[in-house]
């Protein structure tokens, strides 16, 4: 059976993944990501901890790279990775490239990654052509269509993170992590609304245990996010016109709190052409999505050299 090397950078840890043909995850290793930027060359020590893997997996056919930031048009370099300073702006493919020439070799965002990492190992089958949102400390996404990634004209479409909303703010500044603890300081400091949550001593975590527990301002954040998640999915259909949409990240634990008014939005503001078909389900690769989507990216290279 095959193997493919999937590796997942973010702004803590590079992890990377042993993965075969059916997505199952053989070997796992991770590096804080401040030890891989020592010496302010993350290339060249990527590079070399690239190697120790393949010397103790010499039969890995591919290598896929997720990033938290974009890339340039030919996918070779990095631009801008808000998270990892010190490989913003750097080839980074291109490097490895001549450290490992025979060895198809591939970046990608890591929404884009995600997304495709559900059509390769998704634990449910899922149509060749779907958006993909995914919840987490931000709000990105991704496009599959007819089984391609949708890149956009210079390789950094599906930037839905970045949609304004009915605020003015961003999808994102409204329910990334820092969205979520805005808005419950604030129906903390209004006081109508009873809560267990303290203010300055919760996190996003928090919020959503106390949602589990019936808390009423935690309860009241995910419906409102349940408005904003809808605003984006009628913003990304209108657009796209593609009535499949996978959800991930860590949303799926809140789901069910969110869910109904954000289907309000939807059939508020979608006429019965996009709603009639319009197909919303949870991703499912969960805490493996990183590397198994990383790996996706790598199994896609090995198709199009």
């Amino acid at each position: 059976m095959k193997q493919f090397l999937g590796v997942d950078i973010g702004g803590t840890n590079v992890k990377f993944g042993v993965v075969d043909s059916d997505g199952n995850i053989i070997k796992k290793k991770k590096y804080p990501t401040k030890e891989v930027s020592e010496g302010g060359d993350f290339c060249g020590n990527f590079s070399k901890l690239l190697a120790k893997r393949l010397a103790k997996y010499p039969n890995v056919a591919s290598v896929g790279i997720g990033i938290p930031g974009t890339i340039s048009a030919d996918g070779q370099s990095t631009l801008d990775l808000p998270n990892v300073p010190s490989l913003s702006r750097q080839p980074l493919v291109k490097i490895l490239k001549r450290d490992f020439p025979s060895l198809p070799i591939a970046m990608d965002n890591d929404a884009n990654a995600a997304a495709l990492g559900e059509l390769h190992f998704g634990l449910d089958v899922v149509p060749k052509t779907y958006i993909f949102i995914t919840l987490g400390t931000g709000v990105g996404g991704g496009c599959v269509i007819n089984g391609r990634v949708f890149k956009g004209g210079d390789g950094n479409g599906l930037e839905i993170g970045h949609i304004i909303s009915s605020t003015g703010k961003t999808i994102e500044q409204n329910i990334g992590k820092a969205g979520i603890i805005e808005m419950a300081t604030k129906y903390i400091d209004e006081g109508k609304l009873s809560t267990s949550l303290v203010k300055g001593e919760f996190d996003a975590k928090a919020v959503a245990t106390a949602a589990h527990e019936g808390d009423k301002v935690a309860l009241q954040v995910f419906h409102d996010m349940g408005k904003y998640v809808g605003e984006l999915i009628v913003s990304c259909v209108r657009i796209l016109d593609i009535k499949s949409i996978l959800i991930g990240g860590g949303v799926s634990e809140t789901f069910d709190y969110l869910k109904g008014n954000m289907y309000n939005v939807i059939n508020s503001f979608l006429p019965e052409y996009y709603t009639k078909d319009l197909d919303i389900q949870l991703a499912t690769l969960g805490n493996n999505a990183g590397i198994l989507g990383a790996a996706s990216i790598g199994i896609d290279q090995i198709s199009l050299d």
